[in-house]
């Protein structure tokens, strides 16, 4: 990867053009670059699927005017200065956020709204497992999750993420270690949970079905372990449990309207109060070494390049 100049952007009659203040680094944006996403392209590519920053042009009756604080989902390219990106994928940048802060709603925040909200039907009152707690998609559903008024039980695997994981306001912490999932089970008093985030996969996905109460929903948000599991479905019938594969982007690209609906409904929690954690910023020019970061499991919450 390197960092060099490129030609202006040319927007389509239908885009933004946005100077870019923050660009989200996000695990889709890790494999894109290792050529291991579900979408392939060819070098040379500008990685970036999130931004925010300040409109640079509009076109006429989009709503938007040169100067306003917008953050959007690009699918490529974010890691510029400047970006065009469709109308439809803008949405204002919430006031009581800083760009860094807004970018990390964007992928993790987005989808475990709508992983909670649509996939899930996550009540108050009930109880969440997550796994890779201290990642950015594990930060996001610690943070949702209690501002929907549920209980949360986080998993952690990386000793020295502890005490970051406390911060965001679990209701228990437990080491990915031998015996994690009874100690969850301890934790309910036996019953289990009802909702299971796992953006992991690999051997914890096993023992996290064992720890589902009846009606359970275990929700496949990636596999970041690597390994992609399987189940035997005799194991949901028995239990009365289901898996449930969360596809955001993929969900958006068929539903557009969702986007909408999902990034009103963040706000609405943004606003009563919920902000992610300080993001760890990275200059543009050493984007290199963001991913490499991302990949060595050295984040904890989100990562966020800023030119």
């Amino acid at each position: 990867m390197s960092f060099t100049d490129v030609p202006d952007v040319v927007p389509g009659p239908d885009h933004v053009v946005v100077d870019v203040r923050a660009a989200g680094v996000c695990y889709p944006d890790l494999l894109l670059t290792k050529g291991a996403y579900q979408l392939r392209l060819e070098p040379p590519f500008t990685p970036g699927m999130e931004i925010a920053g300040v409109v640079a042009a509009a076109p006429e009756g989009s709503g938007l005017a040169v100067g306003d604080r917008v953050s959007a989902s690009c699918g490529i390219g974010g890691y510029a200065e400047q970006v065009a990106v469709p109308v439809t994928a803008v949405t204002p940048s919430p006031a009581e956020l800083d760009d860094a802060e807004a970018v990390s709603l964007l992928v993790n925040y987005n989808t475990m709204y709508f992983a909670y909200t649509r996939r899930a039907a996550l009540q108050a009152g009930e109880t969440v497992l997550v796994l890779g707690s201290a990642g950015g998609v594990g930060t996001a559903a610690i943070q949702i999750a209690k501002a929907m008024g549920a209980k949360v039980i986080a998993v952690v695997h990386r000793t020295a993420a502890v005490e970051f994981v406390e911060s965001l306001g679990p209701d228990a912490v437990i080491p990915l270690a031998d015996g994690w999932a009874k100690a969850v089970m301890d934790a309910t008093d036996g019953r289990g949970v009802d909702v299971v985030v796992d953006p992991v996969g690999g051997e914890p996905f096993d023992d996290a079905i064992r720890t589902m109460a009846t009606d359970g929903r275990l929700l496949v948000i990636g596999f970041a372990a690597g390994g992609i599991p399987t189940v035997k479905v005799n194991r949901l019938l028995l239990r009365n449990v289901g898996v449930l594969g969360v596809g955001y982007g993929e969900y958006i690209r068929r539903h557009p309207e969702t986007a909408g609906e999902v990034a009103s409904g963040l706000a609405g929690l943004v606003a009563a109060g919920l902000k992610p954690p300080p993001p760890v910023r990275y200059p543009l020019s050493e984007a290199a070494a963001a991913l490499q970061a991302l990949d060595d499991g050295g984040v904890y919450g989100k990562l966020v390049l800023e030119p």
